[in-house]
């Protein structure tokens, strides 16, 4: 974990020092953390900004250092004891921390120096640190208030980080909370009640909560970390409730017995498996016998008819109240969890929203619980609970509950939790000022206030049609003349997934080809006027930004990305090439990054990221990729997104943004460039490693990167490479494979190489 969190420092630009028993140790967790899957670093050249050293040397450079972060097993007396030699060797000042799950923070600093105790504090970065945003922070009474001030600004706005206060309580807010959910339904499976996959198909995606769902999650997590907290719970509560519910069955004692500890044991709840035909298979466990048997598929109708309920509220009320097994399961133990952290809240948190905070950034769930309770209702909750959990129920529901939940809190709509900062999601509270200026089915025009104007995508995975294309064009000239910038973003988990794919294959289907000629040259009339637009425009791209996302984003005068913003021309997947201006950019890229008069080698790396459909696997990496210029910029906190966009909007106007003047000699090479590229096309055509239709796209796209069927280098305009573009995108959306491979990618979500 240290060498993780030593990464997202690295991510965020800070160096730091990996200490471990030996040298030698040091360097293999660091070696570790770069071997993990998803990689903890942005770029594969981010672990350069970590050295690795054992304590004996190490501990003397601590001095150095600004915040010590102590990371070592979950023991308090071996904390302790690096403690004491960390108290010898710090700087005077410095903030010193201990990454733990549950340890009381207090206790770690018995006997500590006063100046240590006053810059001591607990933190715990959710696992893996990179992908989960909470930081849970627990100051004890010691601690200054600039120390908390520090650390949670640093970790806000460098790191990223949601971060929660928490009380110096058992196992802190998310741990305990989430625990007390999991124990009843492990009670459920040792009860022979319901299987695990029955319980994974229902405390998954249905209630708003990540595909891994709970068993995945705790094969994560780790099968013996599970017990150890749940030990520490059961040791640590007093409420004789607590302790007679956190308790596990006997089978996941026996399970961390025989080393089926889950993901890093290579077999937990779910093992993965090579059938007779090679193929991979996953298998679960059987609880009674410890051995794995085939996974079942679990027949729920309720969890199926579900699916057709977009909104994440109505949808987990309408499955609390069914009448089969996904219902009977959330009464008997969704509804006492509701309960029970109302119950606990005064003790763990400093209010309702930031325990709804802490369930959504660190475990994933679309909802935190007073959410859910505000969706379901609380009398439902209430009634469900008394039922099945009568002694937690018996002595009433705290003021808190019918505090938090009966009453709109801070004015905001039942369900809604308060931005942690005024500065955060300010597209939310622009459009709860009544600020929306123009809308329709697929975008909206809002204004962000001091002379901004944002457009925001809201299509299903925000996917680019007419609507969007419109709105698009209406804001380029609304802010023109009544706005000093204008931002492209939203507040969703993908800024844009792209064309609308259906939309095309209905008209290529019914050779209307006219039409799609119309649409192709919309979206490039679109991306042109966003590039020479007369204010300056800033694409704010976050999760998923491909294909026409990835071109929107690449004919910006700046992007302001999310730091996981994942980013690239991926059209070939589905048997085209990128057509709304992405490969016309690519290309005057390419021409702008070359050394000399010699196209090929920076042409040769754009026409690869195309063909191979490379998409980066964050901002930094985008950047690599060239997918993001040096001028552009990315935000580590997502909820800072918008705000940072729009603060750099406003720098560029008052800079005296001008509009760049159109390029009318974009250097291209010709045949001296497409000879070459459709040579390794063919080269890997024979070998077998690309399809016919694959090689027929290579050849189209070498064509365009080249200029056209030019016989020597020479100049070409942005129309002619649009014009080339648009000619390669309506030949090939009429080519069958083409067609097939859109169905298919709109059916699996998967590419078809066929």
């Amino acid at each position: 974990m240290g060498a993780q969190i030593a990464a997202h420092f690295a991510n965020a630009g800070v160096p730091s020092l990996l200490l471990d028993v030996t040298p030698e140790a040091a360097a293999q967790g660091l070696q570790r953390a770069r071997a993990l899957k998803p990689d903890p670093f942005f770029t594969p050249d981010t672990w350069k900004l970590i050295a690795t050293a054992g304590f004996d040397e190490g501990l003397g450079r601590v001095n150095e250092a600004d915040w010590i972060l102590e990371a070592v097993v979950e023991r308090l007396d071996i904390k302790r004891a690096l403690l004491e030699k960390v108290d010898a060797a710090r700087r005077p000042g410095s903030i010193v921390s201990s990454n733990t799950s549950g340890i009381p923070i207090a206790a770690l600093a018995e006997g500590r120096s006063d100046d240590f105790r006053r810059h001591w504090l607990g933190t715990h970065f959710f696992n893996p640190p990179r992908y989960l945003r909470l930081l849970e922070i627990i100051p004890t009474a010691d601690t200054q208030q600039p120390v908390i001030d520090i650390v949670t600004q640093f970790a806000d706005h460098r790191l990223g980080k949601g971060v929660v206060l928490a009380k110096d309580s058992p196992n802190f807010i998310g741990n305990h909370i989430a625990l007390y959910g999991v124990t009843l339904l492990l009670a459920k499976v040792a009860a022979g009640e319901y299987t695990i996959e029955e319980i994974d198909a229902i405390t998954g995606p249905a209630i708003g909560r990540p595909a891994s769902a709970t068993f995945r999650t705790l094969d994560l997590a780790g099968v013996d970390i599970l017990t150890h907290v749940i030990e520490n719970l059961q040791e640590r509560l007093d409420d004789p409730y607590a302790k007679k519910v956190f308790v596990l069955p006997e089978f996941v004692k026996r399970m961390v017995e025989r080393g089926l500890t889950g993901e890093k044991a290579g077999q937990g709840f779910y093992k993965r498996v090579k059938n007779a035909a090679g193929e991979s298979e996953i298998l679960t466990l059987d609880t009674n016998t410890l051995e794995y048997r085939p996974r079942q598929s679990p027949t729920l109708g309720s969890i199926e008819a579900g699916k057709s309920i977009a909104e994440v509220g109505e949808r987990i009320r309408t499955l609390f109240n069914a009448r089969d097994k996904a219902g009977q399961l959330l009464r008997e133990t969704l509804a006492p969890a509701l309960v029970y952290t109302a119950r606990v809240t005064p003790a763990i948190a400093h209010s309702p929203d930031d325990v709804d905070r802490v369930m959504r950034w660190g475990f994933g769930w679309e909802l935190g619980p007073f959410e859910i309770a505000d969706a379901i209702g609380i009398q439902q909750v209430l009634d469900a609970a008394r039922t099945s959990a009568p002694e937690l129920t018996a002595s009433g529901v705290p003021d808190l509950w019918q505090h938090a939940l009966s009453q709109s809190r801070n004015g905001l709509r039942d369900g809604e939790v308060a931005p942690a900062a005024p500065d955060l999601q300010i597209l939310r509270s622009a459009k709860e000022r009544s600020a929306v200026v123009r809308k329709n089915a697929g975008a909206s025009l809002v204004d962000l206030g001091d002379g901004v104007l944002a457009v925001e995508f809201h299509s299903k995975m925000n996917a680019i049609g007419g609507d969007t294309i419109q709105m698009l064009q209406e804001g380029v000239r609304e802010a023109s003349k009544n706005f000093a910038a204008l931002v492209v973003g939203n507040d969703g988990v993908h800024f844009s997934a792209g064309a609308n794919l259906m939309l095309v294959l209905l008209e290529a289907q019914e050779e209307n080809w006219d039409e799609i000629d119309l649409m192709v040259r919309a979206f490039q009339q679109t991306t042109m006027a966003l590039r020479y637009a007369d204010v300056p425009v800033i694409v704010s791209p976050a999760g998923l930004a491909i294909g026409g996302g990835c071109e929107i984003a690449l004919h910006a005068d700046r992007v302001q990305a999310a730091a996981e913003a994942y980013i690239g021309l991926v059209e070939v997947g589905v048997g085209l090439i990128p057509a709304g201006g992405g490969t016309k950019e690519m290309v005057v890229r390419a021409a702008e990054a070359r050394t000399g008069n010699d196209l090929l080698p920076t042409v040769q790396r754009a026409f690869e990221n195309i063909g191979f459909a490379k998409t980066s696997t964050s901002a930094a990496d985008a950047q690599r990729l060239g997918y993001l210029q040096p001028t552009d910029a990315y935000t580590m906190n997502r909820e800072r997104l918008l705000s940072d966009a729009k603060a750099r909007a406003l720098q560029r106007a008052r800079e005296g943004y001008q509009p760049p003047a159109p390029r009318k000699a974009i250097p291209v090479g010709g045949d001296t460039v497409s000879a070459p590229l459709k040579l390794g096309v063919h080269l890997a055509h024979r070998a077998g490693r690309i399809s016919d239709h694959d090689a027929l796209i290579g050849r189209k796209l070498a064509t365009i990167m080249a200029g056209g069927s030019l016989p020597n280098a020479t100049t070409v305009t942005e129309q002619h490479l649009l014009d080339l573009e648009r000619e390669a995108f309506l030949s090939l959306v009429a080519e069958r494979k083409t067609q097939e491979r859109i169905a298919h990618t709109l059916k699996t979500g998967k590419p078809l190489r066929n």
